[in-house]
């Protein structure tokens, strides 16, 4: 099942984007706010997200970019009110992969957000597959040697940060950032422990830890 999430603040233009986009096989959940699209996304997991801009309690850039710098690469189409807004995401290199200005017509939005669709269905970013691991963080599945692991939230987010960067020392604080939002109530131990637990499910994973800097997914030279 294909999820989008719309974060828009007009509730009508949401229901209508929504009803636009929802089929047999596709899904629209409805955000109008930031604060709830990151309730959001901090749960669940998206094919394709669609960014408002403006918000009253936000931007949808801001959110772009934190998803970015935390390593999400789902899908993003931003929604500008008009070509100044869009000289600014472009300014700001912002991350999104398409734009649409309002007004629009909702037809060729469908039509947009088909095309995304299709074009991340034929490069599959969100699977991988290494070392007898098979890691689909689109539909949330995860084996080992064919075998099911069933993963936490944290464990998923730690994992796909590991395996996008395989071959990269990754820092302690950098992991801690972007796994528990910002890190900043987060108990030290925290880390170690999801590192632990994750090792104990993936047996044979070549998780190794560089002391005193933080850990990396190995790869053969």
């Amino acid at each position: 099942m294909t999820r989008i999430l719309i974060l828009e603040d007009d509730p009508a233009l949401c229901r209508g984007i929504a009803m636009a986009l929802t089929g047999p096989e596709q899904t629209a959940v409805q955000a109008e706010s930031v604060a709830r699209a990151w309730e959001l996304l901090n749960r669940e997991s998206f094919s394709l997200l669609i960014l408002d801009i403006n918000l009253p309690d936000g931007s949808g850039l801001d959110l772009l970019r934190e998803l970015r710098q935390r390593g999400n690469r789902t899908p993003v189409i931003l929604l500008t009110a008009n070509d100044l807004e869009l000289d600014e995401v472009i300014g700001l290199e912002a991350g999104a992969d398409d734009y649409i200005t309002k007004p629009f017509s909702l037809a060729v939005l469908r039509a947009r957000v088909n095309a995304r669709l299709r074009r991340a269905a034929s490069m599959d970013p969100a699977r991988v597959e290494l070392d007898g691991f098979t890691f689909d963080f689109g539909r949330l599945e995860f084996t080992r040697d064919g075998t099911p692991v069933e993963l936490s939230r944290t464990e998923q987010r730690l994992l796909r940060l590991l395996v996008e960067n395989r071959g990269r020392i990754l820092p302690r604080q950098l992991l801690v950032d972007r796994v528990w939002n910002g890190g900043e109530f987060v108990d030290e131990n925290a880390l170690s422990v999801a590192v632990r637990r994750l090792r104990a499910k993936l047996p044979g994973a070549p998780i190794r830890t560089v002391y005193g800097t933080g850990y990396s997914w190995e790869v053969e030279k």
